[in-house]
């Protein structure tokens, strides 16, 4: 039994966060003024921007990714769920819809954008994706070759974007769809997650032969490490989605609950009763 994990850095990773790093601060900093785009930008943005950016630093290096890449399951679920559940909305969340909208001047993106990001398709490809490399021969192929791996975690977050820009979308041009519509969607989204979970949690032998020859980390089997990774995915992925309905629709009802007390202040002011 082992129970090493490094803090490695990869200068793949890092040259990527600091290229991300730098066009967002040129975005919001010189380009805003130049373009004049926006007065600023809200502090709880820029933060959501570069908290991302942390878990994404957190992820792909250091003693997760090293488990991860090495040794465990449950370590490798924790990383994905963090690159299509997390990253993904703190990106949108710290973008203003200003600057994304010189997007929207390439035609040809734009119309493209526009298709991807509706419900369907946005959840449709992002399911695909996500479930087509837990399946063993792509989940090996990915640990073995670390440009392929690569491409897995950069399709990750590109197809959870898509998925997240229904309830988060900073552009009017591509808009969210009303509340409730929201809330259904969020309820389906999570369930793609399940299956996959399932298929983990209930095997009766190691799906992944990379990992039933790794060392064992804290005295888990390759067996029970799998299970904890799918047991993690089962709970994590819809606990997730949960905390997004609550918040959508505490939003829903406070926009309904706005009008309802402005309407006697209104009515007073007129001497109404």
């Amino acid at each position: 039994m082992t129970e090493s994990a490094y803090w490695d850095l990869h200068p793949d990773v890092l040259a990527g966060l600091a290229l991300l790093a730098t066009l967002y601060l040129l975005g919001i900093g010189p380009l805003r003024r130049r373009y004049r785009w926006a007065g600023g930008v809200a502090p709880w943005r820029v933060a959501a921007f570069f908290g991302a950016l942390g878990v994404m630093f957190i992820a792909l290096n250091g003693p997760l990714h090293d488990l991860a890449e090495h040794s465990l399951v449950s370590a490798h679920m924790v990383q994905h769920l963090l690159l299509t559940l997390v990253v993904p909305p703190l990106l949108l969340a710290g973008s203003p819809g200003w600057l994304l909208r010189p997007v929207l001047t390439i035609r040809r993106a734009a119309a493209v954008g526009q298709v991807l990001t509706r419900p369907l398709p946005a959840l449709s490809i992002y399911t695909v994706v996500f479930t087509t490399w837990h399946l063993p021969i792509p989940y090996e192929w990915a640990l073995k070759d670390h440009g392929v791996h690569i491409l897995e975690h950069l399709l990750f977050i590109a197809t959870a974007l898509l998925l997240w820009w229904p309830v988060l979308s900073p552009l009017p041009d591509w808009p969210r769809p009303a509340p409730p519509a929201q809330l259904l969607y969020l309820f389906v989204a999570g369930i793609p997650m399940v299956p996959v979970a399932a298929f983990l949690t209930l095997s009766d032998e190691v799906l992944y032969p990379f990992y039933g020859k790794a060392p064992w980390q804290w005295g888990l089997s390759p067996l029970a490490d799998q299970r904890l990774g799918g047991v993690l995915m089962w709970i994590g992925g819809p606990l997730v989605f949960l905390i997004a309905m609550t918040i959508v629709f505490f939003r829903w009802a406070s926009r309904d609950v706005e009008p309802e007390q402005a309407a006697p202040a209104r009515g007073g002011a007129h001497g109404t009763p």
